[in-house]
Protein backbone atom coordinates (compact mmCIF):
# COMPACT_ATOMS: atom_id res chain seq x y z
CA UNK A 1 0.00 0.00 0.00
CA UNK A 2 1.05 3.49 -0.90
CA UNK A 3 2.40 6.39 1.41
CA UNK A 4 -1.06 8.51 1.75
CA UNK A 5 -1.68 12.27 2.30
CA UNK A 6 -3.35 15.35 2.70
CA UNK A 7 -7.10 13.67 3.28
CA UNK A 8 -6.45 10.38 3.00
CA UNK A 9 -4.09 10.37 5.53
CA UNK A 10 -6.50 12.45 7.24
CA UNK A 11 -9.32 10.22 6.87
CA UNK A 12 -6.47 7.08 8.67
CA UNK A 13 -6.77 9.26 11.22
CA UNK A 14 -9.97 9.55 12.03
CA UNK A 15 -10.38 6.10 11.12
CA UNK A 16 -7.70 4.88 13.54
CA UNK A 17 -8.85 7.06 16.41
CA UNK A 18 -12.22 5.95 16.19
CA UNK A 19 -11.40 2.53 16.04
CA UNK A 20 -9.22 2.65 19.07
CA UNK A 21 -11.53 4.68 21.08
CA UNK A 22 -14.30 2.00 20.80
CA UNK A 23 -11.59 -1.16 21.20
CA UNK A 24 -8.86 -0.34 23.62
CA UNK A 25 -10.36 -1.06 27.02
CA UNK A 26 -10.07 1.42 29.79
CA UNK A 27 -9.12 -0.63 32.25
CA UNK A 28 -5.54 -1.10 30.31
CA UNK A 29 -4.64 2.37 30.29
CA UNK A 30 -1.75 3.32 31.65
CA UNK A 31 -0.06 -0.30 32.39
CA UNK A 32 2.69 -1.17 30.37
CA UNK A 33 2.39 -4.39 27.97
CA UNK A 34 5.87 -5.37 28.41
CA UNK A 35 5.84 -5.68 32.11
CA UNK A 36 2.41 -7.63 32.21
CA UNK A 37 4.33 -10.04 29.60
CA UNK A 38 7.26 -9.98 31.38
CA UNK A 39 6.07 -13.22 33.47
CA UNK A 40 5.26 -15.49 30.46
CA UNK A 41 1.68 -15.53 31.67
CA UNK A 42 -0.80 -15.93 29.24
CA UNK A 43 -2.93 -12.28 28.83
CA UNK A 44 -6.46 -12.46 30.61
CA UNK A 45 -8.90 -10.76 31.15
CA UNK A 46 -9.16 -7.46 29.03
CA UNK A 47 -5.50 -7.76 27.71
CA UNK A 48 -6.45 -10.61 26.06
CA UNK A 49 -9.61 -9.10 24.53
CA UNK A 50 -7.32 -6.65 23.50
CA UNK A 51 -5.07 -8.99 21.78
CA UNK A 52 -7.68 -10.38 20.03
CA UNK A 53 -9.02 -7.10 18.91
CA UNK A 54 -5.92 -6.12 17.06
CA UNK A 55 -4.93 -9.34 15.64
CA UNK A 56 -8.06 -9.49 14.16
CA UNK A 57 -6.86 -6.20 12.50
CA UNK A 58 -3.01 -6.27 11.88
CA UNK A 59 -2.62 -3.62 13.43
CA UNK A 60 0.02 -5.18 16.19
CA UNK A 61 1.86 -5.96 13.31
CA UNK A 62 0.54 -2.70 10.81
CA UNK A 63 3.07 -3.05 7.83
CA UNK A 64 3.33 -6.60 7.46
CA UNK A 65 1.53 -7.91 3.89
CA UNK A 66 -2.09 -8.74 4.35
CA UNK A 67 -1.73 -12.01 2.78
CA UNK A 68 -0.49 -13.27 5.94
CA UNK A 69 -2.71 -11.18 8.27
CA UNK A 70 -1.13 -7.98 8.89
CA UNK A 71 -2.18 -4.62 8.54
CA UNK A 72 -0.93 -3.62 5.28
CA UNK A 73 -0.40 -0.22 6.37
CA UNK A 74 1.81 2.55 4.40
CA UNK A 75 4.99 3.90 6.34
CA UNK A 76 2.57 7.13 7.24
CA UNK A 77 -0.34 5.07 8.49
CA UNK A 78 1.85 3.37 10.86
CA UNK A 79 2.87 6.59 11.97
CA UNK A 80 0.28 7.61 12.69
CA UNK A 81 -1.29 4.55 14.11
CA UNK A 82 1.46 4.76 16.68
CA UNK A 83 0.68 8.47 17.51
CA UNK A 84 -2.71 8.17 18.00
CA UNK A 85 -2.52 4.13 20.23
CA UNK A 86 -0.10 6.78 22.62
CA UNK A 87 -2.56 9.56 22.65
CA UNK A 88 -5.19 7.46 24.77
CA UNK A 89 -2.50 5.34 26.54
CA UNK A 90 -2.72 1.99 24.20
CA UNK A 91 0.67 -0.44 23.94
CA UNK A 92 0.77 -2.71 21.34
CA UNK A 93 -0.64 -6.31 22.94
CA UNK A 94 1.35 -7.89 19.84
CA UNK A 95 4.44 -8.68 20.41
CA UNK A 96 7.84 -11.20 21.19
CA UNK A 97 10.43 -12.97 19.35
CA UNK A 98 7.73 -13.89 16.53
CA UNK A 99 6.79 -10.09 16.00
CA UNK A 100 10.66 -8.53 16.62
CA UNK A 101 12.68 -10.84 14.80
CA UNK A 102 11.63 -14.20 13.25
CA UNK A 103 8.41 -13.04 11.80
CA UNK A 104 10.01 -10.31 9.49
CA UNK A 105 12.80 -12.93 8.48
CA UNK A 106 10.46 -15.53 7.53
CA UNK A 107 8.57 -13.25 5.20
CA UNK A 108 12.00 -12.70 3.42
CA UNK A 109 13.58 -15.82 3.52
CA UNK A 110 10.80 -18.32 4.42
CA UNK A 111 8.82 -20.56 1.55
CA UNK A 112 5.54 -19.45 0.87
CA UNK A 113 4.48 -23.06 2.58
CA UNK A 114 5.99 -21.75 5.32
CA UNK A 115 4.65 -17.87 5.93
CA UNK A 116 1.39 -19.29 5.27
CA UNK A 117 1.84 -21.91 8.01
CA UNK A 118 3.83 -19.77 10.50
CA UNK A 119 3.14 -15.57 9.97
CA UNK A 120 -0.69 -15.40 11.01
CA UNK A 121 -0.21 -17.01 14.43
CA UNK A 122 2.66 -14.19 15.41
CA UNK A 123 0.00 -11.76 13.54
CA UNK A 124 -2.93 -12.83 15.72
CA UNK A 125 -0.11 -13.55 18.74
CA UNK A 126 -1.35 -16.82 19.57
CA UNK A 127 2.15 -18.60 18.79
CA UNK A 128 5.09 -17.97 21.17
CA UNK A 129 8.59 -18.34 19.49
CA UNK A 130 12.22 -18.40 21.25
CA UNK A 131 15.71 -18.06 19.91
CA UNK A 132 17.93 -21.37 19.71
CA UNK A 133 21.10 -19.29 18.95
CA UNK A 134 23.66 -18.97 21.91
CA UNK A 135 25.62 -21.87 23.65
CA UNK A 136 28.33 -22.73 26.31
CA UNK A 137 30.34 -22.51 23.45
CA UNK A 138 29.40 -20.22 21.30
CA UNK A 139 28.22 -16.84 22.71
CA UNK A 140 30.39 -13.76 20.97
CA UNK A 141 31.59 -16.36 18.26
CA UNK A 142 28.65 -18.01 17.93
CA UNK A 143 29.86 -19.50 14.14
CA UNK A 144 31.17 -21.90 16.57
CA UNK A 145 28.17 -23.97 17.83
CA UNK A 146 28.14 -27.46 17.59
CA UNK A 147 24.71 -28.57 18.25
CA UNK A 148 24.50 -31.45 15.72
CA UNK A 149 21.74 -32.29 12.68
CA UNK A 150 22.03 -34.96 11.09
CA UNK A 151 19.90 -35.95 7.84
CA UNK A 152 17.90 -39.11 8.37
CA UNK A 153 16.06 -39.22 4.90
CA UNK A 154 12.94 -38.52 6.02
CA UNK A 155 13.80 -36.09 9.02
CA UNK A 156 16.25 -34.41 10.79
CA UNK A 157 17.89 -35.39 14.06
CA UNK A 158 18.79 -33.09 16.52
CA UNK A 159 21.54 -32.94 19.26
CA UNK A 160 22.96 -30.36 21.58
CA UNK A 161 22.52 -27.61 23.93
CA UNK A 162 21.08 -23.88 23.88
CA UNK A 163 21.72 -21.17 26.25
CA UNK A 164 19.99 -18.01 27.53
CA UNK A 165 17.00 -19.48 25.24
CA UNK A 166 14.52 -16.59 26.27
CA UNK A 167 11.48 -17.73 26.78
CA UNK A 168 11.86 -21.18 25.71
CA UNK A 169 9.59 -21.84 28.87
CA UNK A 170 6.90 -20.72 27.32
CA UNK A 171 7.45 -21.00 23.87
CA UNK A 172 5.63 -23.18 21.17
CA UNK A 173 8.23 -23.31 18.36
CA UNK A 174 11.92 -22.15 18.61
CA UNK A 175 13.70 -21.19 15.69
CA UNK A 176 17.14 -22.66 15.93
CA UNK A 177 20.85 -22.79 14.33
CA UNK A 178 22.34 -26.23 13.91
CA UNK A 179 25.52 -27.45 12.74
CA UNK A 180 24.51 -29.44 8.91
CA UNK A 181 28.75 -29.15 8.02
CA UNK A 182 31.24 -30.26 10.63
CA UNK A 183 33.86 -29.36 8.25
CA UNK A 184 33.15 -25.94 7.82
CA UNK A 185 32.29 -23.40 10.37
CA UNK A 186 29.89 -20.55 8.79
CA UNK A 187 28.60 -22.60 6.09
CA UNK A 188 27.84 -25.73 7.44
CA UNK A 189 25.27 -23.53 9.85
CA UNK A 190 21.41 -23.91 8.56
CA UNK A 191 18.20 -22.46 10.13
CA UNK A 192 15.37 -24.68 11.62
CA UNK A 193 12.30 -24.46 13.15
CA UNK A 194 11.43 -26.82 15.70
CA UNK A 195 8.16 -27.44 17.57
CA UNK A 196 9.05 -27.34 21.38
CA UNK A 197 6.95 -29.78 22.04
CA UNK A 198 8.77 -32.38 20.11
CA UNK A 199 10.04 -35.46 22.20
CA UNK A 200 13.41 -35.11 23.56
CA UNK A 201 13.43 -31.32 24.35
CA UNK A 202 14.09 -30.11 27.86
CA UNK A 203 14.25 -26.82 28.94
CA UNK A 204 15.64 -25.51 32.81
CA UNK A 205 14.53 -21.64 33.53
CA UNK A 206 18.05 -19.20 34.52
CA UNK A 207 16.95 -17.24 37.49
CA UNK A 208 18.42 -14.05 37.29
CA UNK A 209 19.93 -11.26 39.49
CA UNK A 210 16.08 -9.37 39.20
CA UNK A 211 14.17 -12.39 40.37
CA UNK A 212 13.16 -13.31 37.38
CA UNK A 213 13.65 -16.17 34.82
CA UNK A 214 13.14 -15.42 30.90
CA UNK A 215 16.60 -17.24 30.37
CA UNK A 216 16.99 -21.02 29.82
CA UNK A 217 19.10 -23.57 28.82
CA UNK A 218 17.74 -25.94 26.11
CA UNK A 219 18.74 -29.10 25.62
CA UNK A 220 18.05 -31.18 22.56
CA UNK A 221 18.23 -34.90 22.69
CA UNK A 222 17.33 -36.83 19.38
CA UNK A 223 15.31 -34.78 18.31
CA UNK A 224 12.95 -35.59 15.33
CA UNK A 225 12.43 -32.45 13.02
CA UNK A 226 10.69 -32.77 9.63
CA UNK A 227 12.47 -31.69 6.52
CA UNK A 228 9.87 -29.25 5.74
CA UNK A 229 11.08 -27.22 8.67
CA UNK A 230 14.64 -26.03 7.40
CA UNK A 231 14.35 -22.30 6.04
CA UNK A 232 16.10 -21.54 2.94
CA UNK A 233 18.73 -24.12 1.77
CA UNK A 234 21.25 -26.30 3.70
CA UNK A 235 24.02 -24.60 4.92
CA UNK A 236 23.24 -21.64 4.15
CA UNK A 237 21.46 -20.48 7.65
CA UNK A 238 24.12 -18.13 8.71
CA UNK A 239 23.68 -15.37 6.46
CA UNK A 240 19.36 -15.76 7.51
CA UNK A 241 21.41 -15.66 11.11
CA UNK A 242 22.86 -12.09 10.26
CA UNK A 243 19.91 -11.34 8.98
CA UNK A 244 17.59 -11.83 11.91
CA UNK A 245 20.10 -10.12 14.58
CA UNK A 246 20.12 -7.30 12.30
CA UNK A 247 15.71 -7.22 12.91
CA UNK A 248 16.85 -7.90 16.78
CA UNK A 249 19.00 -5.07 17.18
CA UNK A 250 16.50 -2.64 15.24
CA UNK A 251 13.79 -3.80 17.49
CA UNK A 252 16.13 -4.01 20.83
CA UNK A 253 17.28 -0.25 19.87
CA UNK A 254 14.12 1.23 20.46
CA UNK A 255 14.62 1.06 24.49
CA UNK A 256 16.32 3.78 24.89
CA UNK A 257 13.06 5.83 23.65
CA UNK A 258 10.22 6.65 25.76
CA UNK A 259 10.68 10.47 25.54
CA UNK A 260 12.65 10.37 28.96
CA UNK A 261 10.20 8.05 30.52
CA UNK A 262 10.47 5.74 33.73
CA UNK A 263 9.77 2.09 33.10
CA UNK A 264 6.49 2.48 34.28
CA UNK A 265 5.67 4.91 31.76
CA UNK A 266 6.11 7.90 33.98
CA UNK A 267 8.27 11.22 33.00
CA UNK A 268 11.26 11.29 35.19
CA UNK A 269 10.52 14.73 35.53
CA UNK A 270 7.56 13.83 37.20
CA UNK A 271 9.10 11.66 39.11
CA UNK A 272 11.16 14.01 40.66
CA UNK A 273 8.63 16.13 41.28
CA UNK A 274 6.84 13.72 43.26
CA UNK A 275 9.99 12.37 45.12
CA UNK A 276 11.98 15.13 45.74
CA UNK A 277 9.88 18.25 45.52
CA UNK A 278 9.48 21.85 43.80
CA UNK A 279 10.85 25.02 44.67
CA UNK A 280 8.86 28.51 44.85
CA UNK A 281 8.89 28.53 40.68
CA UNK A 282 7.15 24.67 40.65
CA UNK A 283 10.67 23.83 39.28
CA UNK A 284 12.58 20.10 40.35
CA UNK A 285 14.00 21.61 43.83
CA UNK A 286 17.87 19.85 43.12
CA UNK A 287 19.47 22.27 41.05
CA UNK A 288 21.95 19.57 40.14
CA UNK A 289 19.39 16.51 39.50
CA UNK A 290 17.11 19.08 37.52
CA UNK A 291 20.38 19.67 35.38
CA UNK A 292 21.22 15.86 34.95
CA UNK A 293 17.26 15.36 34.12
CA UNK A 294 17.61 17.94 31.55
CA UNK A 295 20.79 16.68 29.68
CA UNK A 296 19.02 12.57 29.88
CA UNK A 297 15.90 14.37 28.33
CA UNK A 298 18.08 16.02 25.14
CA UNK A 299 19.88 12.82 25.07
CA UNK A 300 16.70 10.41 24.48
CA UNK A 301 15.00 13.00 22.30
CA UNK A 302 18.04 13.14 20.04
CA UNK A 303 18.06 9.10 20.20
CA UNK A 304 14.26 8.88 19.41
CA UNK A 305 14.45 11.60 16.44
CA UNK A 306 17.50 9.16 15.10
CA UNK A 307 15.87 6.22 15.51
CA UNK A 308 12.76 7.51 13.22
CA UNK A 309 14.95 8.79 10.41
CA UNK A 310 16.96 5.40 10.70
CA UNK A 311 13.85 3.06 10.16
CA UNK A 312 12.18 5.78 7.40
CA UNK A 313 16.00 5.17 5.62
CA UNK A 314 15.39 1.01 6.47
CA UNK A 315 12.07 1.50 4.65
CA UNK A 316 12.50 2.89 1.76
CA UNK A 317 16.22 0.65 1.04
CA UNK A 318 16.06 -3.00 2.04
CA UNK A 319 15.48 -3.45 6.22
CA UNK A 320 17.79 -2.58 8.56
CA UNK A 321 21.35 -2.50 8.20
CA UNK A 322 25.05 -2.78 10.13
CA UNK A 323 24.02 1.17 11.43
CA UNK A 324 21.55 -0.15 13.92
CA UNK A 325 24.35 -1.22 16.09
CA UNK A 326 24.53 2.22 16.65
CA UNK A 327 21.64 2.48 17.62
CA UNK A 328 21.72 -0.42 19.89
CA UNK A 329 24.12 0.78 21.67
CA UNK A 330 23.23 4.29 22.18
CA UNK A 331 19.60 3.15 23.24
CA UNK A 332 21.08 0.88 25.71
CA UNK A 333 22.93 3.92 27.43
CA UNK A 334 19.61 6.46 27.53
CA UNK A 335 17.62 2.97 29.03
CA UNK A 336 20.40 2.21 31.59
CA UNK A 337 20.70 6.36 32.35
CA UNK A 338 17.14 6.58 32.92
CA UNK A 339 16.91 3.61 34.99
CA UNK A 340 19.64 5.08 37.39
CA UNK A 341 17.89 8.27 37.45
CA UNK A 342 14.51 6.64 38.60
CA UNK A 343 16.09 5.01 41.57
CA UNK A 344 18.22 7.71 42.72
CA UNK A 345 15.16 9.96 42.43
CA UNK A 346 13.67 7.26 44.69
CA UNK A 347 16.21 7.58 47.37
CA UNK A 348 15.36 5.23 50.21
CA UNK A 349 12.04 3.78 48.10
CA UNK A 350 14.15 2.92 45.34
CA UNK A 351 16.31 0.40 47.55
CA UNK A 352 13.37 -2.10 47.80
CA UNK A 353 13.20 -5.73 46.87
CA UNK A 354 9.64 -6.64 48.47
CA UNK A 355 7.83 -5.69 51.80
CA UNK A 356 5.26 -3.21 53.09
CA UNK A 357 7.15 -0.45 53.23
CA UNK A 358 7.49 -0.03 49.45
CA UNK A 359 4.73 0.29 46.50
CA UNK A 360 4.37 -2.21 43.77
CA UNK A 361 5.87 0.43 40.82
CA UNK A 362 9.03 1.03 42.99
CA UNK A 363 9.79 -2.67 43.69
CA UNK A 364 9.14 -2.86 39.68
CA UNK A 365 11.78 -0.01 39.18
CA UNK A 366 13.93 -1.87 41.25
CA UNK A 367 13.77 -5.18 39.42
CA UNK A 368 13.50 -3.10 36.09
CA UNK A 369 17.21 -1.82 37.24
CA UNK A 370 18.60 -5.10 37.38
CA UNK A 371 17.14 -6.65 34.40
CA UNK A 372 18.18 -3.45 32.53
CA UNK A 373 21.52 -4.40 33.03
CA UNK A 374 21.23 -6.67 30.85
CA UNK A 375 20.52 -4.42 27.89
CA UNK A 376 24.55 -3.98 26.87
CA UNK A 377 25.29 -7.95 26.55
CA UNK A 378 22.03 -9.12 25.10
CA UNK A 379 21.17 -9.39 21.34
CA UNK A 380 25.07 -9.24 21.16
CA UNK A 381 27.25 -6.87 23.37
CA UNK A 382 28.46 -3.50 23.82
CA UNK A 383 31.92 -4.76 22.43
CA UNK A 384 30.35 -6.95 19.55
CA UNK A 385 28.01 -3.77 18.20
CA UNK A 386 31.06 -1.77 18.58
CA UNK A 387 33.38 -4.11 16.19
CA UNK A 388 30.54 -4.31 13.77
CA UNK A 389 30.20 -0.33 13.59
CA UNK A 390 34.37 -0.71 12.65
CA UNK A 391 34.00 -2.88 10.54
CA UNK A 392 31.03 -2.60 8.74
CA UNK A 393 29.99 1.21 9.08
CA UNK A 394 33.75 2.95 9.44
CA UNK A 395 35.54 -0.27 7.66
CA UNK A 396 38.56 0.53 9.98
CA UNK A 397 39.53 -2.69 10.40
CA UNK A 398 39.68 -2.73 6.15
CA UNK A 399 42.59 -0.54 6.92
CA UNK A 400 45.05 -2.62 9.06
Amino acid sequence: MADFGGGDLDAFRTHARSWLEANFPASLKGKSGMMMQETGAALSGDADLWRQRMGETGWGTPAWPKDYGGGGLSGAETKVLQQEMSRIGAWNPIGGMGTMMFGPTLLEYGSEEQKQRHIPSIVNGTIRWCQGFSEPGAGSDLASLQTKCEDKGDHYLVNGQKVWTSGAQWADWCFCLVRTDPKNKHEGISFLLIDMRTTGIEVRPIQLISGNSPFCETFFTDVKVPKENLVGQLNHGWTIAKRLLNFERQSLSGGGGGGGRGMLGTAVEDLAKKYVGTDETGRIADADLRSRIVQHQMESRAFMLTLMRAGAEAKAGNGPSAAISIMKNAGSKVSQDRAELTLEIMGQQGLGWEGEGFQADELAAVRGWLGGKAFTIYGGSYEIQNNIISKRVLGLLDHQ
